[in-house]
């Protein structure tokens, strides 16, 4: 017999529509030569540091404390999913699992074959049932039963028999779950130890994760540039005139600073009366006919991108969406990063596009470099329809926009008739101070665009031809610096796409002196640069991303859950709680950047490939934890010094009532405070700067601290200050 462990229970109603005439037992399906059973995602999760010989909470100890941190276990263990709620074992999940166990071990069952997602946490998820099933991994592979691995890119009937077909060995998958391994192992030494760390250091729940940290801070970083921008006005030139019955727009290039005497707006007005002498000709036009490009295929940051954009559909919701319609076989698998189909897919291809030429579209097939390139496919191919085509009305509303998404851009991508439009420049050089180049495009032939609306739109230009003398008037035109924009749902899934986009944006520019986007994270689509676009999908490949297309959107989600930030239509932003984690870690020391995390991606595809043991990675995120703990938050210089201590700790005497001053959540206050009423206090971060403990025991000592650095103001401005006492409160102190 041969028995099969899907991922969740709909996978294996789906594997067993594809065997067929199969029946329905107690936990598991079972015909012919094949028993069907089924895991309820994770059934295991890594154990706890109390698991591991510390005192729980409930065993003398109610919080969390310092002891048996950092905990870092020689062997990892895991134990059966708890309910989230009582923290008990869930009933649900040992009796799903104890199924497993039995059907492992059934004399009859010579075949053991892993169905989990077609991805890391699905392999690993069945390979813990199994493992746990046989009491450990040695037994498992002892048990001398065959393991198989069925890898399936969509869910209809026929792919599930040809997989079935063609199952390979368990082991030609161990890289990829070492990868898995790897990842749980790491992301638990970084986020318990240093979520228990901050959180009793701040007396508040803190989730410090790999990339939870960095997805926060990058919206913290964003707003706190929009919130403290102030901006400069400046001075361009322009001519509107009309001519041959047109306004032609002249913007020049040239900008003027403006200054508190007003030389931006003078020089612009010398600059003006110079171009207004001189005559303004048209001396070059040239009209090409161009093919333009469809987008590529989707990956799933660049679906969410465009629903969140389009539809402000939020991220956990378009992928539950896509999930549910890959899980009923109408689309492929969701969780991939590239935009591209492999080359041995084309057949496929080929057959779901005669399905979707009977739905009205114009379609063939193309074999095309842009279209089909194994070089930028790691695990799975873009989502793309498959050929059972859903009826449109047994669909959600929310169903149907995803669905008609892949499918339009899937029609588009393989459109039988070419987009064509003429591309026309227009040349006016004003004598020989500047020369302004006008471009206008014409749609000739819509090709793809009467499916997907990644195309370009007509712009017109005035009718003029070479030898044309263009009616000019420059006026200074003044201008404003604008600051960057919030994070949206597509800018923030680019940045953690390509974390690095921006500063080889910036090195490019300085380079060659070429101006950079203003709207950092924008991609238009199209075909795009080819160069560009193999540098993307390398980096991609070397795991230089933050998170994953699997891991993103529960993360984010996460992160909005513990209110550290907010989704307005598809606009991020921090909230107060989102600012204290960002501000807290940095008053410990703890560096969780985007450099780190993109190591620690870097280190999971090293071990993905091959080139690295999963304990090479953890030595790594065992000495980046450790370095935490073993150092003591303190420069030795106390105008550096932001190390606030932990709750409980006595800063002092209350220069008010006298009674002990304590590290509280807050910050510093006085003690006495249910006693007497007393209201001393002092915050913990004051003007986004950690108040050090050391020098709250200095206030309290001589009434003054030691110059702090790195407060910042209102408008954003940084500043050092000493602190005082006056009138019992703590105040800024600017003396020398």
């Amino acid at each position: 017999m041969i028995l099969i462990i899907a991922e969740k229970p709909s996978l294996a109603r789906n594997i067993n529509a594809g065997i067929g005439n199969m029946t329905k037992k107690n936990g598991y399906f079972e015909g012919g030569n094949y028993i069907v059973t089924w895991a309820f995602g994770h059934l295991f999760s890594l154990c706890d540091i109390e698991d591991y010989g510390g005192t729980a909470p409930g065993e003398g100890k109610a919080r969390w404390t310092m002891e048996g941190l950092p905990c870092f276990p020689e062997k990892f263990k895991f134990k059966l999913r708890r309910d989230e709620k009582t923290g008990k074992p869930d009933d649900g999940v040992r009796n799903q699992f104890n199924t497993i166990k039995d059907l492992c071990l059934r004399d009859d069952v010579n075949v053991i074959v892993n169905a989990g997602d077609a991805d890391r946490e699905g392999e690993i998820i069945v390979r813990l049932c199994v493992i746990n099933a046989f009491g450990g991994k040695e037994n498992a592979e002892k048990c001398g039963k065959a393991m198989k691995r069925l890898w399936l890119p969509d869910q209809t009937p026929e792919t599930v028999r040809s997989a079935l077909a063609d199952l390979k060995d368990e082991t030609e998958y161990d890289n990829l779950a070492s990868e898995g391994f790897a990842r749980t192992y790491i992301d638990w030494l970084y986020g318990v130890n240093l979520t228990r760390y901050a959180t009793i250091r701040t007396g508040k729940l803190l989730r410090v994760g790999r990339v939870i940290v960095p997805i926060v801070k990058a919206i913290y970083d964003r707003d706190m540039a929009i919130r403290y921008f102030r901006p400069e006005k400046y001075y361009t030139i322009a001519s509107e005139e009309e001519t041959k019955g047109c306004k032609v727009q002249l913007v020049s290039k040239l900008r003027f600073e403006n200054d508190r005497n007003g030389a931006g707006y003078y020089n612009a007005v010398k600059t003006c009366e110079r171009y207004n002498a001189e005559k303004a000709v048209v001396t070059d036009k040239k009209t090409k006919r161009e093919t333009v490009k469809p987008g590529k295929l989707y990956s799933l940051s660049k679906l969410q991108n465009y629903l969140g954009k389009k539809y402000k559909m939020p991220m956990d919701k378009s992928l539950a969406v896509v999930q549910k319609l890959y899980e009923a076989g109408y689309l492929t698998y969701p969780r991939t990063n590239s935009e591209y189909l492999a080359t041995a897919e084309k057949d496929k291809v080929k057959k779901v596009l005669g399905v979707v030429a009977k739905l009205g579209y114009k379609v063939k097939f193309r074999d095309d470099k842009t279209v089909f390139d194994d070089s930028k496919i790691e695990s799975h191919s873009a989502i793309t329809p498959t050929y059972i085509i859903p009826d449109k009305s047994k669909l959600t509303e929310e169903e149907m926009t995803v669905y008609s998404a892949v499918m339009r851009r899937f029609a588009a991508v393989f459109c039988e008739a070419p987009c064509l439009a003429d591309k026309t420049e227009i040349t006016v050089k004003v004598g020989d101070l500047e020369e302004f180049v006008l471009k206008g495009t014409v749609v000739v032939q819509k090709g793809f665009m009467q499916y997907d609306d990644g195309g370009v739109s007509d712009k017109l230009l005035p009718p003029l031809e070479i030898g044309d003398v263009v009616n000019i008037d420059f006026k200074p035109v003044e201008k404003e610096t604008t600051p960057p924009k919030h994070y949206t749902i597509e800018t923030l899934n680019n940045y953690l796409k390509n974390p690095f986009r921006e500063e080889k944006a910036k090195a490019a520019k300085k380079k060659d002196d070429r101006t950079a986007s203003e709207d950092e994270g924008e991609e238009t689509e199209g075909g795009g640069d080819g160069e560009d676009d193999a540098e993307e999908y390398r980096m991609i490949l070397e795991g230089l991303e933050l998170g994953t297309e699997a891991t993103r959107t529960g993360i984010i989600d996460n992160a909005l859950r513990s209110k550290y930030i907010q989704l307005k239509k598809d606009v991020y932003t921090i909230l107060p709680d989102g600012e204290f984690l960002i501000e807290a870690i940095g008053g410990m020391h703890i560096s969780m950047d985007k450099q780190r995390t993109s190591n620690l991606g870097r280190t999971l595809k090293r071990i993905y490939r091959g080139t690295e043991k999963i304990e090479e990675g953890l030595t790594e995120a065992k000495a980046e934890v450790a370095e935490v703990f073993g150092r003591k938050n303190e420069t030795g210089a106390p105008e550096e010094d932001t190390n606030f201590g932990f709750i409980g700790d006595v800063a002092g005497k209350c220069p008010l009532c006298g009674k002990d001053v304590v590290r509280t959540f807050f910050g510093y206050g006085c003690s006495g405070y249910r006693e007497t009423g007393c209201k001393f206090s002092v915050k913990l971060i004051i003007c986004a700067r950690p108040i050090s403990i050391a020098n709250v025991r200095m206030l309290l000592e001589t009434g003054r601290t030691s110059k702090i650095k790195g407060f910042r103001s209102k408008n954003g401005n940084t500043f050092d200050a000493c602190m005082k006492l006056e009138d019992g409160k703590a105040v800024f102190d600017f003396g020398s």
